[in-house]
């Protein structure tokens, strides 16, 4: 399981009109892998929910969403899994099917729940607009395997 995490001032998915949106937080990019576990999907929402990503008192990186009172924009994002290592177009076979994924990610976002976090969502596997303005710039990828961080 991959997450592509980007700490925002604002976020928002819309289709042709506005479906949900935050303000200070993540932007949350989550793409489940044919080998991707529950145990890969806890992990991952434990160890995001305490990263420290904000800023402190002193301008340090050392705050978790939980301590700013962040909210989460989360969208599945199965091109994470592309191979582009022949050829010109992406071969998408490592990334898992529809209905794993969607269990797989609903599980992830079940787990941030679970740690005191306010989730929103895009739609799963639905073609979305969606807006951002990074924060710092910061982006983070965040990888589990077999229930392991990578």
């Amino acid at each position: 399981m991959k997450i592509v995490l980007q700490k925002v001032s604002h976020a928002s998915v819309s289709t042709n009109e506005l479906f949900n949106e935050i303000h200070t937080g993540y932007l949350l990019l989550v793409g489940v892998s044919t080998s991707s576990t529950e145990a890969d999907a806890i992990k991952l929402a434990e160890k995001i929910a305490n990263a420290r990503n904000f800023e402190d008192d002193e301008g340090k990186i050392n705050r978790s969403i939980k301590e700013v009172n962040g909210d989460i924009l989360s969208v599945s994002q199965f091109t994470l899994y592309a191979d582009v290592k022949k050829g010109n177009r992406p071969s998408f076979t490592d990334a898992a099917p529809g209905e794993k994924a969607q269990v797989l990610y609903e599980k992830f976002n079940e787990a941030l729940e679970n740690q005191g976090l306010l989730v929103k969502t895009g739609f799963f596997g639905e073609n979305m607009d969606v807006k951002l303005t990074n924060d710092g710039p910061i982006t983070i990828i965040y990888e589990s395997k077999e229930g392991k961080i990578l």
